[in-house]
């Protein structure tokens, strides 16, 4: 694959930094990746490989960190009080460092030969077209560029009121939680891991920092410009190692919070580990209503195969679920979504290996669906053929498969069509007038809550639906979609009290920070005691003079 890209010219910038070169790393010229701990690049006594998910050939060596290993770790993270590296009472002048550093990133990653270094790093590990990992590129980079200058400093903002006399007021802060935790998805190797980690740095957390072992290639990559950028390399401590052996850490170090971005099943694992301190952005079987005024059917018809097949589906956000009002089924709607999914290909990457849904999982979960009266596949539903890519991760086509509304209303049914399935696969239904409230009630018995659509213009439908629903991140109106985790707005899920958000000034507060309320009271102080006071003293001097007569 790689045989066909063009590089551009490489800046003295990226020759700093880079570390694995996405256009060269194969088997016979494996890249070897490093753990970051205590300020130094570390070497572990033994490796392992990691597959190229094109072809199933070790590319990279990657640490295999033991026990013994991971005890170094856990004494560096001793080593930052609770109270933070920085926090308004401390280090001030650290806020001002992170602008810069982050000023310096951002304006590493604008430039051409940097942003087409993590694309195809990238591409390397999460096989993606060029035009999502740049984009992954792009919403990363201006994240950082948001921070730059002094709104790193803003971001522990406090708040003020008056007390109740001369000299008293009371003012709250966000405060950080010291020794914290990362652990992120194989799905955005970029994105996802940079702005939760940017977040808990500007709020003077110290991070110990595990991203997928899958994609982690690409995390070192930029953890190596941070530091060229700036950044004290002891702020960070960045692991390759397995989840179970990484849990050990909990008994180790005292991790005072840990924020978790992947699978629902791991993230309550997680919860109880942790007792509690954690911030999730798990499982998100996400749908999307078309409400009954049709409009702009080719926007709509593209949208939804963005939403439902990009990345291979592998999306948090991706469409799931689409129930669609009949007024769209007597439209071409469906005939153009079937044409768009059949166009993806593995050439470009807008089709890909799936790397958490087996081809065998695909089709049990298939073949349960089509037991039920009315199923019909709408397009897709078998494995591809004539490829390269490993027999562990899933080759399955873009599919669709139509369900009756009638089957959410039984609870077995139910269980099996909202189980999310990460990868191009979702399901289609439709409704009429009559029926808004068995959508509303399918709706509410969905179990997690990320991100949902509302296509429709006509103000009293949507309303209803969004009145009726909790998703944290929803679009509405005729462009709406599902999928989409830019740096300009809240991403995240709701109706869940340890739920993570990313991208904005509120979610690292949010996530990385606590409240600390510090009340000033400086006088003057009165000349006299209060009445009371005087009164107390009064009975007690009584009370001692009785006692002694």
């Amino acid at each position: 694959m790689q045989k066909e890209w063009k590089q551009p010219e490489r800046s003295e910038t990226l020759k700093g930094f880079m570390s694995v070169d996405p256009y060269v790393i194969s088997a016979e010229k494996p890249g070897k990746l490093y753990n970051l701990v205590d300020g130094k690049w570390t070497e572990t006594k033994a490796y392992t490989k990691v597959i190229d998910p094109m072809n199933g050939e070790a590319f990279l060596d990657m640490p295999k960190t033991d026990l013994e290993e991971l005890k170094v770790f856990a004494e560096s993270m001793k080593k930052c009080p609770k109270t933070g590296l920085h926090n308004p009472f401390k280090n001030n002048e650290r806020y001002v460092m992170w602008g810069e550093i982050s000023r310096k990133i951002a304006e590493a990653m604008h430039t051409e030969c940097v942003a087409d270094h993590f694309a195809r790093c990238i591409q390397r590990v999460m096989p993606k077209s060029y035009g999502q990992a740049r984009g992954e590129v792009k919403v990363t980079a201006a994240m950082i560029a948001n921070f730059s200058g002094d709104n790193v400093r803003f971001l522990p903002e406090a708040f003020q009121y008056p007390g109740d006399h001369m000299g008293q007021r009371s003012t709250g802060y966000r405060w950080p939680f010291g020794p914290v935790c990362l652990i992120t998805p194989f799905n955005f190797p970029l994105e996802i891991p940079v702005l939760q980690l940017m977040g808990a740095l500007y709020m003077g957390n110290k991070v110990l920092m595990k991203p997928n072992s899958k994609t982690t290639m690409v995390m070192e990559e930029y953890v190596r410009l941070m530091i060229y950028c700036g950044m004290p390399p002891e702020d960070l401590n960045f692991i390759h190692i397995g989840g179970a052996l990484f849990e050990k850490i909990y008994e180790l170090a005292p991790i005072r919070q840990t924020q978790f971005t992947g699978g629902s099943d791991t993230a309550e694992k997680l919860a109880l580990v942790t007792k509690g301190k954690l911030r999730i952005e798990d499982a998100g079987y996400d749908w999307k209503v078309l409400g009954p005024d049709v409009s702009n059917v080719d926007w709509v018809a593209w949208q939804c195969d963005q939403d439902a097949h990009a990345l291979a589906g592998q999306k948090c956000s991706a469409q799931s679920l689409m129930l669609m009002h009949k007024n769209w089924a007597k439209t071409n709607l469906l005939e153009q979504m079937k044409k768009y999914a059949e166009k993806r290909n593995l050439k470009d990457l807008t089709w890909g290996p799936i790397l958490s849904v087996t081809n065998k999982a695909f089709e049990d979960h298939r073949d349960s669906i089509m037991k039920m009266e009315g199923s019909k596949i709408l397009w897709g539903g078998n494995v591809k053929k004539d490829h390269t890519i490993p027999e562990c991760y899933g080759s399955f086509e873009p599919t669709a498969i139509f369900v009756p509304l009638k089957h959410f209303a039984n609870p077995e049914y139910h269980k099996i069509l909202t189980t999310e399935i990460f990868a191009c696969f979702q399901i289609i239904t439709e409704f009429d007038d009559s029926e808004v409230d068995q959508v509303i009630d399918a709706l509410e018995r969905v179990s997690h809550h990320l991100t949902a659509a509302v296509v429709s213009n006509d103000c009293i439908f949507r309303n209803k639906i969004l009145g009726h629903t909790v998703n944290g991140t929803t679009y509405a109106g005729i462009r709406a979609r599902t999928t989409g985790a830019p740096q300009n707005h809240w991403f995240g899920p709701a109706g869940d009290p340890r739920g993570a958000g990313i991208g904005t000034k509120y979610a690292i507060q949010l996530v990385w920070s606590c409240h600390r309320e510090i009340i000033f009271d400086e006088g003057p102080v009165p000349e006299t005691l209060p009445a009371s006071t005087q009164v107390a003293i009064l009975s007690i001097l009584l009370r001692l003079y009785f006692i002694i007569i």
